[in-house]
C-alpha cells in the first residue's frame, strides 16, 4: 500500500505520542492536530470552538489562500481533531457545546479516538482504512446444492 508522506507523517506523530502518554484531547498542544503540527497550538485559531467543523475568519483566510499545515488544509485539520473527539467519546460536537467523556485519559479511549482519526486519514487520502480487517476474515459461505435432510 503506498500512502502519502502527510499520511505517514500524521500516522508517526500519532503512534509515538499514544505511546509515549502525550495524547491530551483536552490540550490544544496534545489532542490528534496539536501533535501532529509538533505540539503547537496555533491551530485552534482557525476555529471558534473546539471540536467545531466551521472555520473562523482566521481559518477562512488561510484555507482560501491555500495554506497547508503538515500537509493538511485548515478544514482537513478541522476534520481531524472532530474525528478524534467523536471516537474519544465527546458529544455535542455539532451543537457548539462540548461534552466530555469521564476518563479522557484512558487508553482504550485514546485508541478509540485514534481509530477514528486514523479513519479519517485514509479518508482525506482516499485510500482503504488500514485499521479495517474485514478483509482478513472475509470469506464466501458455501452454498450446498443438495438438500439438508
Amino acid at each position: 500500500m503506498i500512502s502519502s508522506n502527510r499520511f505517514n507523517h500524521a500516522i508517526t506523530k500519532l503512534y509515538e505520542a499514544f505511546h509515549n502518554n502525550t495524547l491530551n484531547p483536552d490540550d490544544f498542544k496534545q489532542c490528534a492536530v496539536g501533535n501532529l503540527l509538533d505540539n503547537t497550538d496555533s491551530w485552534q485559531h482557525l476555529t471558534d470552538k473546539h471540536g467545531s467543523l466551521k472555520l473562523n475568519y482566521v481559518g477562512l483566510v488561510h484555507q482560501n489562500l491555500g495554506r497547508r499545515f503538515k500537509g493538511y488544509t485548515p478544514l482537513e485539520l478541522l476534520r481531524i481533531e472532530s474525528s478524534f473527539l467523536s471516537g474519544c467519546g465527546y458529544k455535542g460536537l455539532s451543537y457548539g457545546r462540548l461534552i466530555r467523556p469521564e476518563n479522557t485519559k484512558d487508553k482504550d479511549v485514546l485508541f478509540n479516538g485514534l481509530c477514528e482519526v486514523v479513519e479519517t486519514l485514509c479518508q482525506l487520502d482516499g485510500t482503504a482504512n488500514i485499521m479495517n480487517c474485514d478483509k482478513l476474515f472475509d470469506f464466501e459461505k458455501k452454498v450446498s446444492l443438495q438438500p439438508q435432510n
